[in-house]
């Protein structure tokens, strides 16, 4: 039997080949999945071994409510330390909108004394102790603007003579204020080379002039981050101006015993019970362990939009073999009266399943290697190198291989029973009549899933709680499913009003492919299918995007109300940009969006939890910014109490007049919680006045977000404009808007997320064209004879060609207006369940959406092209006697 399984793969090779083409496309996207997962933990992990290259470390413990002081941990990018910056590893960036800026997650820490290095320094088996020094800093390239990298950050540490940690690559360090190194990736994208002269602006600092002196390396691509050194010195003065550090680095000599150097360290710190001295490898071990939790979140994302399309390509296998046991069945039922038994049968067309998974799998692990090649080529040429080898582990390639075959054995499973049961007696008759089972089964249980899923939608937006998203994403898969097992019992209705138009203007042309079309409605709508799951996805995610820039533009309208609003393309506004904007005389009004980090531990909690917090001056409500109180009262906020947002409340159960302990600079202070607020621009759990802000967060822990900018009285907006423009020029990265711009560049963030979904979505669209194509083209083998007998009664080639096409341009325009139906239908109820995460407005891209319906119809006329050619080029004697 497996003989025979084989040579029906030879005798029909080109029907097989498209089906190993949908699970190659499937698994490469797994494989690539896999692959990209290693090579970005492999880049970071890398990067952290090479960064924090310190046999020991000394740093703070991680603070409770009790604690005095959390230490200043400016964020790596993406979870890789830079140089000699030992702070937490397990720490991650997330992106706020407007004033809610780069908040870090993960425990804080004790600070460490700066004055503590020479005291470390001097202990017996230290070789050097190196103060952890890093901020951010903006650089000007070579062609006089800032240099940015997307949104990797623009950091500034220092370089010592013999630093053990960096390597020179040319030059040498630098030595003072007026010089600067580059690490290798920064040196390259900024146009620069040793001797160059340029500007830096370092923390607060002006723009001051530079020469570049060195460049370094860290023996690892960056991933795009611009990396510059300054001396020692400089270095302290701009990253620790408070005399604290998150760490410090320590280089035992070649034959020191880091256990012994570690207990007179620890010695040496006195009673200091808030610090502690680790090794470098439980450094290292926090960093890595944190990339791969940071990562997995990407891999499950990428991996369910590849698992979609195997889904989608299971329903192109299970066709192909349901039209291919269609046509065996005298084969089968042949095969049956000489004594094959009906699991011999079975296996017959389960093997050619097995191969048609395992040669789609192995193919799609190879295109999913070089898939990933191609993307670390593209990376590096937009500066962002990976390091890293582009590989997956055996045990991820024989996963890969699992599900490629299992998917295609279960898309042949019911075909097969098919064969299998196919009755000997068939074999004694002329023609095989194929008796379709009643869809009366299937469509009580499309519409019981139909009408489950679309009560666990309603319920979803009724009843906006906690789990309304999980009830949304189960009523949506109920009625997906649903939807699929409906459309055969609709197919008929639906079509027929499709095909009116071409049974009207294309005679008889119209009306053959109509007939063609409903004849089999089973076949039609599993064609459409996978067509129709694609475009909803697709039309669901048009619907978002077209609602989260509706929603954008709402909330700026809504909340935003200064003329102006600057902001920083390295998410970080100079305080001396801040101090000249607001001595403008042209400015009547400058309120200051100020971030920082730090512990809260509400009532009744055991402990504490790190938080993002934003500070404002307190009478800026109402005159630049107007927010919706939904409980107390937002003047509490000029009596030292805070807000907070609506959804930390119902998730905390903080209600107005509980107490806060909050873990300052001076120890533990408790904040009283005088209003509870709904805003997406104050994106933050917590808001204090700025006047407060001081109490919960240490200095240099804070970041300016943005200003937001009146005119002064009799000034008008061109003047204010104008003025702006001059004070942020010399800061290169500072963009000044009205809130039409301010919405716009927003906006346009949303479409850049958005492609980035439709591009993942439109594998599953290329397999399901697969699929028409696949259909169509076995469509013309099954009905061979009836195409003989067509031509020879008169129809012409590109009549019967005519035919083909309009079959296929009915069967995808159908897909389409279910999947967009459903789709749109699904995606209105988003604003209601994520309202609390600014989704507030909903707004259908009709026009969008009329266009992918028309696009439907020249998808159906691409995937017939080859059907149809064949069909036309079938000679009538042979086609009229085909058995």
């Amino acid at each position: 039997m497996v003989r025979v399984a084989l040579r029906e793969i030879r005798a029909h090779l080109v029907r097989f080949l498209l089906s190993v083409l949908a699970v190659t496309l499937g698994i490469a996207f797994v494989t690539g999945t896999f692959s990209l997962r290693a090579l970005l933990a492999d880049t970071f992990s890398a990067i952290i071994a090479s960064t924090t290259q310190g046999d020991l470390y000394v740093r703070g413990v991680e603070t409770t409510d009790d604690d005095a002081s959390p230490t200043p941990e400016p964020s790596p990018p993406e979870g890789a330390a830079p140089p000699d910056q030992t702070a937490p590893p397990d720490q991650t960036t997330q992106q706020q909108p407007v004033g809610g800026g780069t908040q870090l997650l993960g425990p804080q820490r004790v600070s460490v004394p700066l004055e503590l290095v020479p005291d470390v320094a001097a202990v017996d088996g230290v070789e050097q102790a190196v103060p952890d020094l890093l901020g951010t800093v903006v650089l000007v390239g070579a062609d006089g603007q800032a240099v940015v990298n997307g949104q990797a950050p623009s950091l500034g540490s220092a370089l010592r003579e013999n630093d053990p940690s960096g390597t020179l690559v040319q030059g040498r360090a630098p030595r003072d204020e007026t010089e600067i190194a580059l690490e290798t990736t920064a040196l390259e994208s900024s146009g620069l080379a040793i001797g160059d002269t340029t500007h830096v602006i370092v923390g607060s600092g002006a723009p001051r002039e530079v020469t570049v002196v060195g460049e370094a390396t860290y023996g690892n691509p960056m991933v795009g981050t611009t990396l510059v050194l300054l001396d020692a010195e400089t270095g302290e003065a701009a990253f620790a101006p408070d005399g604290q550090l998150p760490s410090i680095a320590v280089f035992l000599e070649e034959d020191a015993d880091p256990s012994a150097v570690a207990e007179e360290i620890r010695a040496e710190l006195g009673d200091r019970d808030d610090l502690q001295v680790v090794t470098g490898e439980t450094v290292r071990a926090e960093g890595t362990e944190s990339i791969n939790q940071a990562l997995g979140f990407l891999g499950t994302f990428l991996l369910v939009f590849a698992l979609i399309s195997l889904f989608v390509g299971a329903f192109l296998i299970s066709n192909t073999f349901a039209m291919s046991v269609r046509q065996r069945q005298r084969e089968f039922a042949l095969l049956r009266a000489v004594g094959a038994s009906p699991a011999q049968v079975m296996v017959t067309v389960l093997g050619q399943a097995v191969v048609v998974g395992v040669v789609g799998s192995a193919a799609g692990v190879a295109g999913g290697i070089g898939l990933i090649a191609l993307v670390r080529a593209w990376l590096a040429r937009m500066d962002m190198e990976l390091g890293g080898q582009v590989a997956i582990s055996p045990l991820e390639t024989i996963a890969a291989l699992a599900i490629g075959t299992a998917i295609s054995v279960v898309a042949a499973a019911v075909p097969a029973r098919r064969a299998a049961t196919t009755p000997p007696v068939e074999a004694m008759r002329d023609d095989v009549v194929v008796v379709e089972r009643s869809l009366h089964v299937r469509a009580a249980v499309g519409a019981t899933l139909l009408a489950a899923g679309t009560g666990a939608v309603l319920w979803s937006v009724r009843e906006a709680t906690a789990d309304a998203g999980t009830w949304l994403g189960v009523g949506a898969g109920a009625v997906l499913i649903g939807t699929l097992a409906v459309s055969p019992v609709i197919a008929r209705a639906v079509l027929r009003v499709l095909a009116w138009p071409f049974v009207v203007a294309l005679r008889p042309v119209g009306r053959l492919a109509r007939g063609n079309v409903m004849r089999n409605p089973r076949r039609t709508a599993n064609t459409s299918g996978a067509l129709m799951i694609g475009m909803a996805l697709v039309g669901a995610c048009s619907v978002l995007a077209s609602s989260a820039e509706a929603s954008t533009s709402s909330i700026v309208a809504t909340e935003a109300r200064a003329d102006f609003f600057v902001q920083s393309a390295t998410r970080s506004v100079p305080p001396g940009a801040s101090a000249a904007i607001t001595s403008l005389p042209e400015v009547g009004r400058a309120d200051t969006i100020t971030s920082g980090r730090t512990t809260v531990r509400g009532p009744g909690d055991a402990e504490g939890d790190g938080v993002g917090v934003l500070a404002l001056p307190a009478d800026a409500f109402g005159e630049t910014i107007d927010v919706e109180t939904t409980a107390g009262s937002l003047e509490s906020l000029a009596d030292g109490e805070v807000a907070v947002a609506r959804t930390t409340a119902v998730d905390r159960g903080w209600a107005v007049g509980d107490e806060l302990r909050v873990s300052g600079p001076d120890g533990t202070v408790s904040m009283r919680i005088g209003a509870v607020i709904a805003s997406q621009i104050l994106n933050a759990p917590v808001v204090l006045a700025e006047s407060e802000f001081s109490r919960a967060v240490p200095a240099g822990q804070s970041t300016i977000q943005s200003l937001f900018v009146d005119a002064a009285d009799g000034v008008s907006q061109a003047e204010l404009r104008a003025a702006l423009d001059e004070a942020a020029e010399p800061y290169l990265v500072l963009t000044v808007q009205d809130a039409e711009e301010l919405s716009s560049s927003l906006a346009e963030q949303v479409e850049q997320a958005m492609v980035i979904l439709y591009a993942l979505l439109a594998l599953s669209v290329v397999i399901a064209v697969l699929g028409i194509v696949n259909t169509l083209a076995l469509s013309v083998i099954e009905r061979t004879q009836e195409i003989g007998l067509v031509r020879a009664v008169g129809l012409g080639r590109l009549q019967l060609a005519g035919t083909i096409t309009v079959e296929s341009v009915l069967t995808a325009v159908f897909g389409t207006l279910l999947g967009v139906a459903v789709g749109v239908g699904l995606a209105s109820a988003l604003p209601s369940v994520f309202a609390e995460e600014g989704l507030t407005e909903l707004a259908v891209p009709w026009t969008m959406l009329a266009g992918m319906i028309l696009l439907s119809g020249v998808v159906g006329v691409i995937a017939a092209l080859w059907p149809a050619a064949r069909a036309a080029n079938l000679p009538v004697l042979d086609a009229v006697t085909h058995e």
